[in-house]
């Protein structure tokens, strides 16, 4: 698979959005994209970095779960954006930029994408890839949040699908949802200018301007789900996300709202997912 480098993304982010770009780094092998940003220092409000890495060797998803991606695979990228003040319902942002790699991911000719509550993408019944948002306290009253994002993009010939139990049917890869897959550089570029737009969307109007992207794509709705919540595990059908990105689950006809946990379909509910394809970062 084509390697990735500095310039060949770069020349392929819009000229606008590059001019708001800080630092753009590529690395052959590092631990986490998303812990290497963490530690340096935040960008400028209504700025952005990015870093990529061909392979990680301490990836993470949500709830310290581990990530697996053969290297050279996928997608392994995180990018740190600062807001000029603290955004409204921050944690709905994960939601936001789902819809914003589905679109990105639609653009490029990518068939079939859903999003499974609160950071999964999924394609063709499989875990395709996620989201894991992490915040960092900014000066002046700003604040930086550092996304990741994990995509498979081709995962022929690898071991992934033997090494996970990923809730959803196993792993897919951009290669099978797509006609002519395009080069890395290029998806990582849509990626970046979808993410920034998502940013300063996001800043602006909150979650409220994304939810009839996500209701699109929204892959749970109508299906049996079991949760797994803080305050122990639920059970119904999903109805959709409501205004502020809670998971409407219907149960004996009572409504409830899920703001944060961990979703199976109920007949995987017995799975435990533990190392990860498709999650990140």
């Amino acid at each position: 698979m084509n390697s990735l480098t500095v310039d060949r993304i770069r020349d392929a982010i819009s000229g606008e959005i590059r001019s708001h770009l800080d630092i753009l780094e590529v690395f052959s092998e590092i631990e986490s994209t998303n812990s290497y940003l963490l530690k340096q220092r935040c960008p400028a409000p209504g700025r952005y970095r990015v870093a990529l890495a061909e392979n990680q060797t301490a990836g993470r998803g949500r709830m310290d779960r581990s990530w697996y991606s053969p290297p050279s695979s996928g997608l392994c990228m995180s990018m740190a954006f600062t807001f000029r003040h603290m955004p409204e319902n921050l944690p709905s942002l994960s939601l936001a930029i789902g819809t914003g790699i589905a679109q990105a991911l639609e653009r490029l000719g990518i068939r079939g994408i859903g999003l499974k509550w609160p950071n999964d993408i999924i394609a063709r019944g499989g875990k395709l890839g996620g989201v894991l948002s992490e915040v960092v306290a900014a000066n002046a009253g700003c604040v930086t949040v550092v996304v990741g994002i994990g995509l498979n993009v081709d995962l022929e010939d690898t071991d992934v699908n033997s090494r996970i139990t990923s809730g959803v049917g196993g792993a897919a890869d951009l290669a099978s949802c797509s006609d002519e897959l395009p080069s890395r550089a290029v998806i990582s570029a849509a990626l970046i200018e979808h993410l920034y737009d998502t940013m300063v969307r996001f800043e602006v109007d909150g979650f409220s301007t994304f939810v009839k992207a996500w209701q699109q794509y929204d892959w749970l709705i109508g299906q049996k789900v079991t949760i797994e919540t803080a305050d122990g595990r639920a059970a119904g059908v999903a109805q959709g996300v409501d205004t502020d990105g809670a998971l409407l689950l219907v149960a004996n006809g009572d409504r409830r709202r899920i703001t944060s946990g961990s979703v199976t379909l109920s007949e995987q509910a017995g799975e435990k997912a533990g190392e990860q394809a498709g999650e990140h970062p």
